[in-house]
């Protein structure tokens, strides 16, 4: 949850118009009611609009902590080493497998450690 914004006005059966912070100006005020979700408060998952980051195409932008496992994914004709990632998340810890060489590419001070081998 991000935070809770003011309802200006519905706009026929299905888009409603939000009061939003001068922050989101690059953002459409107007939203499908197919994008909203009944909110039930929660203040541990309430994050302060500051402390969210997005690039340019307003997607959020997530940062690994480290590699925890690494493995050999085999595939028909190739094999394609995997790194298990923690990223950095207010709802706890979150983890998935990432193909090694993208992780590396964005991410390479990640490997300037000897993170955990593991050839399965």
């Amino acid at each position: 949850m991000l935070d809770l914004f003011v309802i200006l006005e519905r706009i026929g059966p299905v888009a409603y118009r939000f009061k939003l912070p001068q922050e989101l100006g690059g953002v459409h005020d107007t939203f499908h009611v197919s994008n909203l979700k009944k909110c039930l408060s929660d203040e541990t998952l309430r994050i302060l609009l500051e402390e969210v980051r997005l690039d340019d195409k307003l997607h959020f932008i997530e940062e690994p902590i480290e590699i925890m496992d690494r493995k050999i994914k085999k595939l028909k004709q190739s094999h394609i080493p995997i790194d298990k990632v923690r990223w950095k998340s207010r709802r706890g810890p979150e983890f998935t497998w990432e193909r090694e060489d993208l992780i590396k590419q964005k991410y390479p001070h990640l490997f300037n450690k000897s993170p955990p081998s593991n050839d399965n």
